[in-house]
């Protein structure tokens, strides 16, 4: 099939354009480079550098290339970013969202969407946090997912379409940037590897899904590929806490870091995890990859330089 990736230069969309590609699908890429990288992905993929916010351009390159469905993983993604700047982050994450459901119901395309699950349901007093529970987001970045997913359940009851959401967990492995502002493991890996204090922000005894990038990828080719509609978590449903996480890098390693404490952040959940029997049951999707196993991936390819196109 024909499927358009926005945000196709991003760590997880470039990982989701090679399985796709590598399963025989048209892939065609729009990303507007503001946080990814064309290098991340294949040069014989076709890659339209234009950003979602931009309907009129974001709506040529759909019409010209008339996917059959839409990978929306285009986003605003940092926390702090959309403390910060509010209406920036909903600009990106609610307006540009519906640009991309608008684009796709002009060519009669479906839309899988790219959604928060711990972002989402915040500090929730049900763990692991099922589907149907009320989101109770925590900052602008989880306010914005929500309010994009309900213009998605809109467009599914006005128009008929079969859109689908995918509410992912805290997404890690190779190609995320490991001096960025966002994903644990890689920013722990490299500070290790550079022998640095790894900075923990709060006590480190917050909960998070940690789930990899792999596994996720195989999340959306089997919501691809089950065409209808549907809210789902993409998780493991095994929260870890961070001060966890560093423990499981430092056997990898070799060697015990010291971490570094700072203050909370402003917008953060304290603990998430997501129940994921319905991906299960419906999509016949689990996460395979252990915590363990994951981050000595993660570990291996930091030592190695961390490779633009290394392998999910």
């Amino acid at each position: 099939m024909r499927v358009l990736v926005t945000g196709g230069c991003g760590f997880i969309g470039s990982h989701l354009t090679d399985a796709l590609s590598e399963r025989g699908d048209a892939v065609t890429v729009l990303d507007d480079l503001s946080t990814g990288l064309a290098g991340r992905v294949n040069p014989q993929v076709s890659v339209h550098l234009q950003s979602i916010t931009d309907a009129a351009a974001l709506a040529g390159v759909v019409q010209r290339v008339r996917p059959t469905v839409i990978c929306h993983l285009a986003a605003q993604a940092d926390v702090r970013v959309s403390v910060a700047a509010p209406a920036t982050d909903a600009g990106i994450n609610v307006v540009g969202t519906v640009n991309v459901l608008e684009a796709a119901r002009a060519v009669g395309a479906r839309v899988v969407f790219a959604s928060t699950g711990g972002a989402l349901y915040g500090t929730a007093t049900v763990s692991p946090s099922p589907e149907g529970l009320t989101p109770k987001p925590e900052s602008p970045y989880g306010t914005a997912k929500h309010c994009a997913e309900q213009y998605i359940g809109l467009y599914n009851r006005l128009y008929g379409t079969g859109h689908a959401v995918l509410r992912l967990g805290n997404v890690y492995g190779p190609r995320q940037d490991p001096s960025g502002e966002a994903g644990v493991v890689a920013i722990f890996c490299g500070q290790v590897l550079r022998e640095q204090r790894p900075t923990v922000y709060g006590d480190g005894r917050q909960t998070r899904d940690y789930v990899y990038v792999g596994d996720v990828v195989e999340a959306f080719l089997a919501a691809i590929d089950h065409g209808g509609p549907g809210v789902w978590n993409i998780g493991t449903g095994k929260p870890a806490t961070v001060l966890e996480v560093l423990e499981v890098i430092g056997r990898v390693a070799g060697r015990t870091p010291e971490p570094l404490f700072a203050r909370p952040r402003a917008g953060e959940s304290l603990r998430s995890a997501l129940e994921v029997s319905s991906a299960a049951a419906e999509l016949k999707w689990r996460a395979r990859t252990s915590l363990g196993e994951g981050i000595a991936r993660v570990y291996a390819w930091a030592a190695a330089g961390s490779p633009i196109r290394a392998q999910r």
